[in-house]
């Protein structure tokens, strides 16, 4: 014999159900990516021109894009959520002045965090690789002359170029966010520093002077490490402070 059951008291389970706002289930995605730390960066890889805005609040009609044949990554700075509940990132841009800036759409990247930080000091003429703010190793390097200082700032690589090691730019070229202060144009380009090898007459300037255009020079087998840690693909966005 069937037992008639008594189902009046789901009914107030599935109002509560029903009811409910959808936040109570799946919370909005999370708006990130910090200012960097010692420890901790977040890296906005590009994957196609990328519109920039000046001013978040104000978009600019036709404003310029970052080119991720001149930037693969770049550099987080903050991030903040418009009213729309869409993720804007600041980013460090690759273009003058040095420490040029703007709003990118999360959604046009792809957001990373990375434990690597590179820090250059311009006295003692060395570059030090950190991992989550320890020490992986430091190296020491050739840095700007007194006329030709390499700049002091917070900075990125914008990119990593393989190249012959027998040339005067050596085994590998990191390109900077940083330009030369004093030089409009170099060798052709626009006056970019970057962290590069020693090759040919390079290797001329010993480790530890202060010979260059603003570059910074390290042995082959060095830069060559340091991209083997960090990681060829993953060296964009990386940041870099020069002091």
């Amino acid at each position: 014999m069937l037992r008639r059951v008594n189902r009046w008291w789901m009914l107030p389970v599935v109002l509560v159900v029903l009811l409910a706002p959808p936040a109570a289930f799946a919370a909005a995605p999370a708006c990130e990516g910090g200012p960097p730390t010692r420890a901790l960066a977040w890296r906005a890889e590009l994957v196609g021109a990328t519109p920039v805005r000046q001013h978040l609040a104000r978009p600019r009609p036709g404003g310029r894009a970052l080119d991720p044949d001149v930037a693969e990554a770049v550099l987080v700075l903050a991030a903040r959520a418009d009213d729309r509940g869409r993720c804007w990132l600041h980013v460090q841009l690759p273009t003058r002045p040095n420490g040029a800036r703007g709003w990118i759409n999360a959604e046009r990247v792809r957001l990373r965090s990375t434990p690597w930080r590179i820090e250059v000091s311009r006295g003692r003429r060395t570059v030090t690789l950190l991992r989550s703010g320890r020490r992986v190793l430091r190296a020491r390097a050739v840095v700007g002359t007194a006329g030709t200082p390499t700049p002091t700032g917070r900075f990125a690589i914008t990119a990593s170029r393989r190249n012959p090691p027998q040339d005067f730019l050596g085994a590998w070229i990191l390109p900077l966010t940083a330009h030369s202060t004093v030089l409009d144009t170099y060798d052709g380009g626009d006056g970019r520093v970057a962290l590069h090898g020693r090759g040919g007459e390079s290797l001329q300037d010993p480790l530890g002077s202060a010979a260059s255009h603003g570059c910074v020079r390290l042995d082959n087998a060095t830069i060559s490490r340091i991209v083997r840690r960090i990681g060829h693909r993953l060296l964009a966005g990386t940041p870099v402070r020069i002091s």
